[in-house]
């Protein structure tokens, strides 16, 4: 049995610096410090349904997943372990930006997408952006859109780090981005190089904003 000292302390060797940290205990959070990626827990704030600590205490093993909602509406990834505190089951939670991903040696470097009846494998460098749309998968070159069987979320963590997440329904490779504004309600928008304009959600907006540094 270890306290909560140790288990940072085992741990820190490993865990990102800009990674927020947290352990739960008995249906709430017992401890939280904020990294970069804060999603802005409480002491005592009781865990929420579905989330990573709650999966964790109720499985009892080592529990990743992307987590697109939170009790602050900051989407995160989160990566967590059962731990034993004063005998009683608990669950320390490492949590990452929604974007995170672990190196591969191989990245991917095509996507392959259908048009009509015919499948195409695109260049990663040429695809503009992606598209969630009526529970189907687009994406988008210069010259025409195409449909993937995959999800978007599946793809956001085979996709290089050029490509970057603004919206529940949107990932845009950054390089094609031309520029940023404000609409006329303050919500930020997102303009291509193609011209095509994109919101940017609040639930992603410090993530835009952190990886794109304004």
């Amino acid at each position: 049995m270890v306290n909560v000292d140790q288990i940072i302390g085992i741990m820190e060797d490993w865990i990102p610096k800009d990674a927020s940290i947290a352990i739960a205990i008995d249906g709430r959070y017992m401890y939280y410090t904020a990294g970069m990626h804060d999603i802005q827990l409480k002491k005592g704030q009781k865990i929420e349904n579905g989330s990573v600590a709650e999966k964790i205490l109720l499985q009892k093993r080592k529990i990743s997943a992307l987590m697109e909602q939170s009790s602050s509406g900051i989407p995160y990834y989160g990566i967590g372990y059962p731990v034993q505190i004063d005998d009683k089951p608990g669950a320390f939670i490492v949590i990452l930006p929604p974007d995170y991903r672990v190196i591969k040696s191989d990245p991917s470097r095509f996507l392959t997408g259908r048009k009509e009846e015919v499948w195409f494998p695109i260049p990663i460098e040429d695809v503009i952006y992606l598209e969630s749309l009526q529970k189907k998968t687009w994406f988008y070159t210069e010259e025409d859109g195409y449909h993937s069987t995959h999800t978007l979320k599946k793809l956001e963590y085979e996709l290089p780090k050029t490509f970057l997440r603004v919206h529940r329904s949107y990932i845009v490779n950054i390089p094609y981005i031309h520029h940023l504004s404000r609409d006329i309600t303050a919500n930020l928008l997102l303009t291509l190089k193609n011209g095509v304009s994109l919101p940017v959600s609040q639930t992603y907006m410090n993530h835009v904003r952190s990886t794109l540094g304004f």
